[in-house]
């Protein structure tokens, strides 16, 4: 069954500073000065609650201040700011009808002479906003503080990769060219019997249309291959796990802000849950590896097997390939590099590596050279002024 009290707050004067003013109170008791809607007076302080939510404050129980509590949110005067309970209709500092502002508007104009047509009074309007809670600061948003890292390195990335024109002179020029002679040896391997099946061998032509082949199965032996695991019955296994059960009830209380210098406090009796400990026991599979054995066998093929291995290299001069003589069961296998070293800027470097001859043939010590560099000091484009 649920338990209902009313908690008074207390507020504080913003003209004399009081604090610890009741909340039924709509004057202060040391200045006279109402109650108004902006400042202090509209957050009141129903003070502090204990784990469960209960208000460590006394509730109170006189009829007439509960009376008070349950007449509604407090209106604020539109004419002299001072605040009123939910439940009156004209302002008990200045007698303004609630929510009447065009009333101050046709006195003015009646003591001015003007002659207005009669018009009917509206009925009030309940007001059932409670007043503002001032905001508390809290400090710089984490989201602000991301955006502003993420935009000053994107601004540094801009600036990095912007690009402007340098010029640059060839300082060296370098190529190097190799040749790797392979040839198409016969050799004896190891491998499952499962696996090998005889096959004729082909010998290449013009270092191509190789078959590799299988041929020659010999010296099977049994070996072990791998692991596999097997049952090996079973056993008791037992882990302590934990649950959650009910274990009598706790008070939970929520508290509400009236908007008239009252809270209301609802608290309920609920279930109450402990963490209770068990063994959860079962039985379980035994595994344990066993080893695997197969027929590994000794058999021939053929492989492409590097016999010799040839580089040439220079600057100026043009560009050559290594002398090698090549015989029926060999290919050769040809590999080349091109670097062009270009000095810029006050001492700086960059090496440009090329993939052909033809691109290297305009790059000569001395020649010019346009480079596009970025603010990181990279160069992402070079090429010879004409």
């Amino acid at each position: 069954m649920s338990r209902r009290r009313i908690i008074e707050g207390l507020w504080k004067c913003s003209s004399c500073q009081r604090e610890g003013i009741a909340g039924r109170e709509r004057h202060c008791p040391q200045c006279g000065s109402p109650r108004e809607v902006d400042g202090p007076e509209s957050a009141f302080d129903f003070g502090p609650q204990t784990e469960s939510g209960r208000s460590v404050r006394e509730g109170v129980t006189e009829a007439a201040v509960v009376a008070k509590a349950e007449a509604g949110v407090d209106w604020f005067c539109e004419y002299c700011g001072a605040g009123n309970a939910g439940d009156v209709l004209r302002c008990r500092n200045c007698s303004a009808p609630r929510a009447e502002a065009p009333a101050r508007l046709q006195r003015g104009a009646s003591e001015m002479g003007a002659v207005a047509d009669p018009q009917p009074v509206p009925e009030p309007v309940p007001q059932v906003t409670a007043p503002p809670v001032p905001r508390r600061s809290r400090g710089v948003p984490r989201r602000l503080v991301m955006l502003t890292l993420l935009g000053g390195f994107g601004t540094f990335l801009w600036w990095g990769l912007r690009e402007h024109r340098n010029e640059g002179r060839v300082e060296q020029v370098r190529w190097t060219r190799t040749v790797d002679q392979e040839r198409f040896v016969r050799e004896t391997r190891e491998g499952w019997r499962d696996q090998l099946s005889p096959r004729a061998s082909v010998m290449p032509v013009n270092g191509r249309g190789e078959v590799a082949g299988v041929s020659n199965i010999r010296a099977c032996h049994r070996a072990q291959r791998g692991t596999r695991k097997v049952a090996d019955g079973t056993e008791r296994v037992c882990r302590t796990k934990s649950r959650k059960v009910a274990c009598g009830t706790e008070e939970r209380c929520r508290r509400k802000d009236l908007g008239n210098g009252f809270a209301e406090e609802v608290c309920e009796d609920v279930t109450r849950y402990c963490s209770e400990s068990y063994e959860d026991c079962r039985d379980e599979t035994r595994y344990r590896e066993v080893p695997v054995y197969a027929q590994q066998c000794s058999y021939d093929t053929y492989v492409w097997k590097q016999v010799d291995s040839r580089m040439v290299s220079g600057g100026v001069d043009t560009p050559r390939w290594p002398d090698v003589t090549a015989g029926p069961l060999d290919r050769l296998q040809r590999k080349e590099e091109y670097a062009v070293h270009i000095a810029w800027g006050d001492g700086q470097r960059h090496t440009l590596e090329l993939d052909s001859e033809p691109d290297f043939r305009p790059w000569r010590p001395g020649t010019r050279v346009a480079l596009t560099v970025n603010n990181f000091g990279q160069v992402t484009a070079a090429a010879v002024v004409q």
